[in-house]
C-alpha cells in the first residue's frame, strides 16, 4: 500500500472536515474541533435573551412597555407613546446584546445554551462587529417583519454546512458550542 497514492488528499493541512468546510461556497474555516450550534440552539438562546430584556423591562415600567406591541395604541392619536416604549424596548435589546457580548463574548440565553460567538478563524469578536449583530438581531424583534426573516434565516443556518445565518455571513461570525473551540478560541469566552 505504500507504494502508490492515496484516494484522499488534503492540500494545506488539516482534516477533511475543516478542508469541506473552507472550499465550500465561499464560506470560512472553522476552527479545529468546533461544533457549530444547530438553529435549535440558536432559536432557545434568543428567546431566553428576549425574555430576560422585556422582564426586566415589565419589572422597570410596572407594565408600561407592553405599549410598544399595543395595536390600538399605535392606531390612536396617541401613537407616540406606543413608539417611545417601542425605541425603548429596541434600545434595550440593542445595549443588552452589545454589552453582553463584548462582557462575555455571548449573550445570557447562549451561555445557559453552552454556545459562543466567535470570528470565522477563532478569534475573538471585535466591539464594531458586536454592534453589528446587535443591530441585525433587532429586525428579528420588530411584529410581522420577525416572522419572515426569522423563518427565512432558520432555513439558511440548517442549509448552511457553515450553520451560518446571513447576519453571521455579513459580519464574519460563526457560533459554535464554547467547549468545542480551541483552547486559543475560548480564552476571551465567559
Amino acid at each position: 500500500m505504500g507504494d502508490h497514492d492515496s484516494p484522499i488528499s488534503i492540500h494545506g493541512g488539516g482534516t477533511l472536515a475543516k478542508a469541506i468546510v473552507s472550499q465550500g461556497q465561499d464560506h470560512w474555516s472553522v476552527p479545529e474541533g468546533a461544533i457549530l450550534a444547530s438553529w435549535t440552539r440558536r432559536l432557545i438562546s434568543f428567546v431566553i435573551d428576549v425574555t430576560i430584556v422585556y422582564s426586566v423591562l415589565n419589572l422597570t415600567s410596572g407594565g408600561m412597555i407592553a405599549n410598544a406591541l399595543n395595536v390600538k395604541l399605535w392606531a390612536s392619536s396617541e401613537f407616540h407613546y406606543s413608539l417611545a416604549f417601542a425605541a425603548i424596548l429596541l434600545t434595550s435589546h440593542w445595549l443588552y446584546w452589545r454589552v453582553t457580548g463584548l462582557v462575555f463574548s455571548r449573550s445570557l440565553g447562549q451561555k445557559m445554551m453552552g454556545i459562543a460567538i466567535v470570528k470565522d478563524d477563532g478569534s475573538a469578536v471585535t466591539s464594531k462587529i458586536w454592534d453589528n449583530r446587535a443591530v441585525g438581531k433587532l429586525l428579528y424583534l420588530i411584529p410581522v417583519v420577525n416572522l419572515y426573516f426569522g423563518i427565512y434565516e432558520l432555513a439558511r443556518i440548517s442549509q448552511r454546512h457553515t450553520h451560518q445565518s446571513n447576519l453571521d455571513l455579513r459580519v464574519g461570525t460563526i457560533v459554535a458550542h464554547s467547549a468545542s473551540l480551541p483552547p486559543s478560541s475560548r480564552r476571551h469566552i465567559k
